[in-house]
């Protein structure tokens, strides 16, 4: 799943997502790699427990983070909220989460986009695009395989913020061509 909606209204929507069931066995498997390390090695206690934690750090490191966005037409923002448990530790839990905020006039356009995803294949995630130029995904990995799921948030996303496109894209490149074609014309 790509995004939940935790809440929809006419004024707001709220959209969450946590960790998959894939970040979480990664995240067992490697802790599983140090305990067994630690269990069957004969080495002092100091080895076993670097071992522990050196595999709880790379498996917290391979967990993906916490994201969740919210548009509200009351204030007039998006904020898009990540928290990160390895960044929370590696700073001592004084940083954790970034924030990001758009003004919801700003928001022109909502695509998905295709990623390529190291190692798994292809991602698919939505982009927020400004008038700008300014383009923000709404989340910061992608998910894997499933873009109809990505396509329904996009779509959920393109009714809330009553963003309809008024001529298709082919429509669009026969007015250019004829706006090309009429200066040459007069000239």
């Amino acid at each position: 799943m790509y995004m939940q909606v935790e809440r929809r209204s006419s004024s707001c929507l709220h959209l969450k997502r946590s960790p998959g069931i894939r970040s979480w066995s990664l995240l067992v498997g490697i802790l599983s790699i140090g305990l067994a390390a630690a269990y069957y090695s004969g080495d002092s206690l100091g080895w076993k427990l670097f071992y522990v934690t050196g595999c709880l750090f790379v498996a917290v490191q391979n967990l993906e983070d916490w994201e969740e966005a919210v548009f509200d037409k009351g204030t007039g923002k998006v904020v898009l909220k990540t928290f990160s448990l390895y960044r929370k530790l590696l700073t001592l839990f004084r940083v954790g989460h970034d924030q990001v905020v758009v003004l919801l006039h700003d928001v022109q356009d909502v695509n998905v986009e295709e990623e390529k995803v190291r190692g798994f294949g292809r991602g698919f995630v939505v982009v927020l695009r400004s008038a700008t130029g300014f383009s923000h995904p709404l989340t910061q990995s992608a998910v894997m395989g499933h873009r109809s799921d990505v396509e329904a948030i996009a779509k959920l996303i393109t009714a809330f913020l009553e963003l309809h496109r008024l001529e298709s894209p082919g429509e669009l490149s026969q007015s250019s061509d004829s706006e090309a074609d009429g200066p040459r014309g007069q000239s």
